[in-house]
């Protein structure tokens, strides 16, 4: 009898859970499912089950905060209505099969502190909307086939910690602002095809980088390359 009304109790608090979550939330994660090919992940959700039981998913106040799904095997384009998780603090969809264009419905994430989509095939311009993630913190695009410029309001990210753009397809000058953030500890930019600048290796030395000027590997047919890791400032 007791075990019953445990199963009981447990039923209807995920019923509850799921009830309190907003519809277009869920709509959200539903449309990531069906864009991405869920039926075929590594690890797969239940839609007949509420989103406690969904395989990378957390729920904090009765909202998606965190989606994290790295080697899972997400096969497609990425839903505009992702913008709808208002929540959410990390979404982490690192070696997958990604593909298509990141959207710029993604820079209304505004409490946004985790973006990473690491090797993926996504392409086209990384958005302007990306600069108003005022609570980012990591951004993390290497390994796929993004072009044109960074831009340039990109710079304005003053929480940002880590800078990951590794070999892609970006042309145009390197963010030197964002290379002088007194938060900045790691600023990855190697295997592209950035303008060359000396002054970014000044700025990244006044900041305590480890960083040696006579290391041919900094200089790749003529195209600086840099991927740094800067010491702790405080």
């Amino acid at each position: 009898m007791k075990r019953l009304l445990l199963t009981a109790y447990l039923f209807l608090l995920g019923v509850a859970l799921f009830a309190q979550i907003p519809q277009t939330e869920i709509t959200a994660l539903t449309d990531l499912y069906n864009q991405t090919n869920g039926d075929h992940w590594n690890q797969s959700w239940d839609m007949n089950k509420d989103l406690t039981s969904w395989n990378g998913i957390t729920i904090e106040d009765g909202h998606v905060s965190e989606i994290r799904m790295l080697f899972n095997n997400l096969d497609g384009s990425l839903p505009a209505s992702l913008s709808d998780l208002t929540e959410l603090k990390v979404l982490e969809l690192s070696f997958n099969n990604l593909s298509g264009n990141l959207p710029a419905s993604l820079g209304s994430l505004s409490k946004l502190e985790v973006l990473a989509l690491n090797g993926n095939s996504l392409e086209g311009n990384i958005p302007d909307t990306f600069s108003e993630l005022a609570e980012l913190k990591q951004l993390h695009l290497s390994s796929n086939q993004l072009s044109g410029n960074v831009p340039f309001l990109i710079n304005k990210l003053e929480n940002l910690i880590v800078f990951n753009v590794f070999q892609n397809q970006l042309t145009g000058d390197i963010p030197l602002e964002l290379s002088r953030s007194r938060n900045l500890k790691e600023f990855i930019i190697a295997e592209n095809n950035f303008n060359p600048s000396s002054e970014v290796s000044k700025v990244l030395l006044g900041n305590s980088a480890q960083v040696d000027l006579n290391d041919k590997s900094m200089f790749v047919s003529g195209k600086q390359v840099i991927a740094l890791e800067l010491e702790d400032q405080n």
